[in-house]
């Protein structure tokens, strides 16, 4: 890819996500249906699930959590309430973004629906999948060395299909790796490429446009900077056909059909799965 179309690309996905839409789309209120329908059952499923994997000390002392690529915040936001509500102890949660636009959406989101002592607990900051060590330590001013084996479970929804656009998934995976601390997971959501209609695709398709999508990886891409950086790959699968921008209708049709679905077409369904675990001898 050249240059200049790497640059153009750049600025289009800039400008995408720094935009009022933007806020609309990554904020709970505003986000539609399906994405509220997931946060309470099909994420919330695989976050209590893989938290499971952690050491009991880590959850008798509290939970230190970090999203990337949070968006508008509704994500991290709602785990902290789902947690706190369960019961399971949270010391530390932290977002980050590109988008400076969203991240102050995402402060904006937590001072909505958090309690206020809940809200003590939850930050977040200006940073980019592919270098969010460095960036975090730019914009906290904490010293790099102290990030690292920092957090416990660190989780990304929609995002790392990005790094992979820019042949920069490698370099998030080591970030991941190096963040946590020995015995943390992290899980990775993202679009499926064997999914045949994403609302995305189908309008680019019928309105002709001739500006590029981000490309969107396999599950085996998804999973391999996950073992090339050294972690242990705990579930690889494709889940999910209720769409996150989808109205009640939709959602409510998607939903009834989904067993269905996942037994006479597992590979085809709209989202990745990547859970994965630093091993607990690394440093």
């Amino acid at each position: 890819m050249s240059t200049n179309k790497t640059q153009t690309m750049d600025e289009a996905f800039f400008e995408e996500y720094t935009s009022h839409d933007a806020i609309l789309k990554y904020t709970r209120a505003t986000a539609g249906n399906g994405i509220s329908y997931l946060l309470d059952h099909d994420y919330k499923d695989i976050y209590l699930r893989a938290l499971e994997n952690l050491p009991s000390a880590v959850k008798a002392r509290g939970i230190r959590m970090l999203e990337f690529g949070c968006g508008g915040g509704m994500n991290l936001v709602h785990l902290v309430a789902v947690l706190t509500q369960a019961g399971i102890k949270i010391q530390k949660a932290v977002g980050t973004d590109f988008s400076p636009v969203l991240i102050e959406a995402a402060k904006r989101e937590s001072k909505n629906y958090l309690r206020p002592e809940d809200q003590g607990r939850i930050e977040f900051h200006i940073a980019k999948n592919e270098s969010i060590i460095n960036d975090m330590a730019a914009a906290t001013g904490a010293e790099r060395a102290t990030l690292l084996n920092s957090f416990d479970f660190i989780l990304g929804v929609n995002t790392i299909r990005y790094c992979h656009h820019h042949d920069r998934e490698l370099d998030c995976a080591k970030n991941i790796l190096d963040l946590l601390a020995p015995g943390g997971v992290c899980v990775n959501i993202d679009m499926n490429n064997r999914f045949p209609a994403f609302r995305s695709a189908l309008k680019k398709k019928l309105s002709g446009s001739t500006v590029e999508e981000c490309y969107i990886p396999s599950l085996e891409e998804y999973v391999a900077p996950f073992e090339q950086a050294g972690f242990e790959i705990l579930r690889r699968e494709h889940f999910c056909w209720v769409p996150h921008s989808g109205g009640p209708f939709l959602c409510g049709v998607m939903r009834a059909l989904s067993p269905v679905l996942s037994t006479v077409a597992p590979t085809r369904a709209m989202r990745s799965l990547v859970v994965a675990r630093k091993p607990a001898a690394a440093r």
